[in-house]
């Protein structure tokens, strides 16, 4: 079975921030993601993670001004400057917090921006962020995210990420392979698994119910038998558990325990 995170900026909205490190603890996972830790200090965030014996395993770089609906700024031009100041706060959160990963959000360029620009100035930043994370032992993410939830978003497709990843030919550029978005832009989910794993270059998995990102119970995808798949890839990494519960998120934890139930068989 694989390793579950839960990500904390999506699981347990009924309590504050914080506070979710001993729900996730309560309810078995050792190890939680979040989007964007910034409005707690290092020093709090430390005190509830080794209070309640979790790791953090991955978090995002902040993504520019988010009040005005910017996404990411890896690929702006001309943003450079802002993009290597929220990088070196990314990092200095993800190395106070022992992190792994950092995701580095591509943004969501003006329309009509020229192409080779986005793409000179994302290969640049990532370039730069890549480097300045292997000093520190940092892997840095990159993740496709369907045009439905981030209109305008540079980065939707597997095959873009991974052209990207391998331009960059550094070792710390990994894709985040959220099985959520994929499913809604390109679908064929498992097969893209077998594809990308045994490429090296998918750094973390993250999963949701299609269409509402919901529990992996609803919707359209079969996640039990993607768990298997995972299992027999050989992925040995976390899952991030990165969906909104239709309810309480503890009453809606049914698809974990049936999938531990199902690693003791």
């Amino acid at each position: 079975m694989p390793r579950f995170a839960a990500n904390l900026s999506t699981l347990y909205p009924e309590v504050e921030m914080l506070e979710r490190c001993a729900q996730a603890a309560q309810d078995g996972f050792r190890a939680v993601e979040m989007q964007f830790p910034y409005a707690h200090t290092p020093a709090r965030w430390r005190e509830q993670l080794q209070g309640h014996g979790l790791e953090l395993i991955l978090m995002n770089a902040p993504p520019g001004d988010a009040a005005r609906g910017e996404r990411g700024l890896a690929c702006l031009p001309g943003r450079e400057a802002d993009f290597r100041a929220s990088l070196e706060q990314g990092l200095e959160y993800a190395v106070s917090l022992m992190s792994p990963r950092l995701h580095v959000m591509a943004g969501c360029p003006a329309p009509g921006t020229d192409p080779q620009a986005l793409r000179e100035t994302y290969l640049a930043n990532l370039q730069h962020a890549a480097e300045q994370a292997a000093a520190v032992d940092i892997d840095i993410l990159i993740e496709p995210i369907n045009p439905r939830d981030i209109p305008g978003y540079y980065l939707n497709y597997q095959a873009h990420a991974h052209e990207v990843a391998q331009a960059c030919a550094a070792p710390n550029i990994k894709v985040q392979m959220d099985l959520y978005h994929c499913q809604i832009v390109e679908g064929d989910v498992s097969m893209r698994l077998r594809h990308y794993l045994p490429t090296g270059r998918v750094g973390h998995i993250q999963i949701a119910g299609v269409p509402l990102r919901q529990e992996p119970d609803q919707g359209e995808l079969n996640h039990p038998y993607l768990f298997q798949l995972l299992d027999e890839l050989g992925y040995a990494g976390w899952v991030g558990c990165e969906y909104r519960p239709a309810g309480d998120t503890r009453a809606g934890l049914g698809w974990l325990h049936a999938a531990r139930r199902a690693s003791t068989h």
